[in-house]
Formats: structure tokens, C-alpha cells, sequence
């Protein structure tokens, strides 16, 4: 009901208009959870609609979802007292001071596209487009990128990220005390710490490996609760939408999980959360020069 009050006025004299509001965003809803064939959607018996209905209801409500609730729910910037919290929080559990969020990467299946069709089949073997993500300690995503195709490096998606930018801005204005965690496929940064390589058993290095492994958990138990809210993002599903539609469907779920962590939804029971089979990137490659980076 938040959201349909937050998106009423903007479905009401649309395309479909003997539709209610309320039954286009449930269909839409529908659809995120499960993914299935619009027809099977149109089908269900609270729905009730055949599948060119459906098919111009998602194309009317997929934009205006992304516009009214993206740039309201997905926030980087914290302050200070948000901050301090969940450093907090990160340091209680793991010992990793001045943490405030962690990054990963994960792929949604798409069917193969016409355009590019190459620049989609990822390192997995299915076509995809890599999603990076960016979490507090609490699950609430602060940060998303799906608009790169699935071959595409998550160091190249991070250096180009809006969160990347923000984070070096923060950080060259004085706010050198704010942390997000990412594995080794990511660039080293003051603001972003990767794991050491090639640690050796007992050694400083590999302390530091463990307690960054236990405080970076939270973003893959991130990704495993969306896949399992919203069944669309997942991998079997392929998605059979344009790459451009898909990174709007993408943004949307991201979008409506932050609402359900904040009316305090329960999270999918621990035996439906799907966790993705990683297969590491290649690492990046490190300059032979102590950076700013190297040294914290």
C-alpha cells in the first residue's frame, strides 16, 4: 500500500486504463517474485488478465517504479551518526574498524540478446548482466550498478560506478574514516580494501583475511535474501527481457527491498536464501609502488 500511494497519481489515465492501479502493481509485484511466462501471471486467480494485458502493464508500471522509488530508496551518503553505527556494528562482529558497507558483484540471467550477444556470455557460461552491489551491515543495499553486460570485469564496473566517484569525493574532502570491503577482483583503494593475496597460515596477512572474509559475509547473505525475494533475479529464470529492461528490473528490486527492510518484512527462511556458486574474478593487477591504499 506505500507503494501504491507513492504511485497511484502516475498510473491512473494511462495506456491500460480499465486496470486498477492496484491490480497493475500487483501484477508487477507477481512478476518480480516469480518470474513466470506473462501468461501464467495473468492467469493467477487474484489477477485475472490475458497476456497482451500483462504485457502492457509491466511495460507501463516498470519506468515509473524505477523513477519514483530508485533515486528515493538507494542512497550512499550516510550521516555521521548512521556512519558511526554501523562501523559499530561491523567492528562487534568482525574487527575490522571503520567499515561501512561492502561491495560485490552478481550475475542475473538474461536469454541471449540480439545486439552484442557476446559481451553478455559471462565467465559462469550463461548469458548475464553483472550487478554490483553495495551494502550496510543491516542489508540495505546503498548502492547499485546493473547496467554492464556480463563479460564485463567488476573492476571496470566499480571505476566506473556513481559510488566510486562519491566514496574518492568523500574521501579527498577529509572523510578518511569510511570503509566498504570487496573481494580480490576489485581495485585496491583508501576507501575500498580488497583481501591479501596468497596469505600464509598464521601470518598478520591472514588475520586481516579472516576478519575481512566475516565482515564482507553480509553483502553475499544480501544477495542470496534478493534472489530469494525476488525469484526473477534468478540465475535458472533468465530473464527474456531487453539488457536495458532488465537493468530497470534489477534497480526496482533493489529499490523494494530497502522498503522491506524498513516496514521490517521478514527476510525468506534460511533454507529458500540461494547463494551464488562464485567463481573468482581475475584479480587486478597491482602497481610495485606502496599506494595510500597498500599502506592502510
Amino acid at each position: 500500500m506505500y507503494v501504491l500511494g507513492n504511485i497511484k497519481d502516475k498510473l491512473e489515465g494511462r495506456i491500460s486504463t480499465s486496470i486498477p492501479p492496484i491490480l497493475k502493481l500487483c501484477c508487477a509485484l507477481r512478476f518480480f517474485a516469480h518470474a513466470s511466462y506473462q501468461e501464467a501471471i495473468g492467469n493467477e486467480f487474484q489477477l485475472g488478465l490475458a497476456q497482451s494485458s500483462v504485457s502492457v502493464v509491466l511495460r507501463e508500471v516498470f519506468p515509473i517504479l524505477e523513477s519514483e522509488l530508485c533515486s528515493r530508496w538507494i542512497k550512499a551518503d550516510m550521516t555521521e551518526e548512521e556512519k558511526q553505527q554501523i562501523r559499530s556494528k561491523f567492528y562487534s562482529r568482525s574487527g575490522m574498524p571503520n567499515v561501512i558497507g561492502c561491495v560485490d558483484g552478481t550475475h542475473v540471467g538474461i536469454i541471449a540478446p540480439h545486439n552484442d550477444k557476446h559481451l553478455y556470455l559471462n565467465r559462469k557460461g550463461f548469458f548475464s548482466i553483472n550487478a554490483m552491489i553495495a551494502c550496510d551491515y543491516d542489508m540495505n543495499i546503498r548502492s547499485v550498478d546493473a547496467r554492464y553486460a556480463g563479460s564485463t570485469h567488476d573492476s571496470f564496473v566499480w571505476n566506473n560506478s556513481s559510488l566510486n566517484a562519491f566514496l574518492q569525493s568523500q574521501y579527498e574532502n577529509g572523510d578518511q574514516n569510511s570503509i566498504y570491503l570487496c573481494d580480490s577482483g576489485y581495485p585496491l583503494r583508501p576507501y575500498l580494501l580488497t583481501p591479501f593475496r596468497n596469505a600464509e597460515s598464521g601470518s598478520r596477512q591472514s588475520l586481516y583475511n579472516k576478519k575481512h572474509a566475516k565482515a564482507r559475509n553480509v553483502v553475499e547473505r544480501t544477495i542470496g535474501v534478493l534472489k530469494a525475494r525476488f525469484r526473477c533475479l534468478l540465475s535458472e529464470r533468465k530473464l527474456r527481457y531487453t539488457p536495458t529492461k532488465v537493468t530497470t528490473i534489477i534497480n526496482i528490486c533493489w529499490a523494494l527491498h530497502n522498503i522491506c527492510k524498513i516496514f521490517k518484512m521478514c527476510d525468506p527462511d534460511e533454507s529458500e536464501i540461494f547463494i551464488d556458486a562464485v567463481v573468482p574474478s581475475e584479480p587486478v593487477s597491482e602497481n610495485s609502488g606502496v599506494t595510500p591504499a597498500e599502506e592502510r
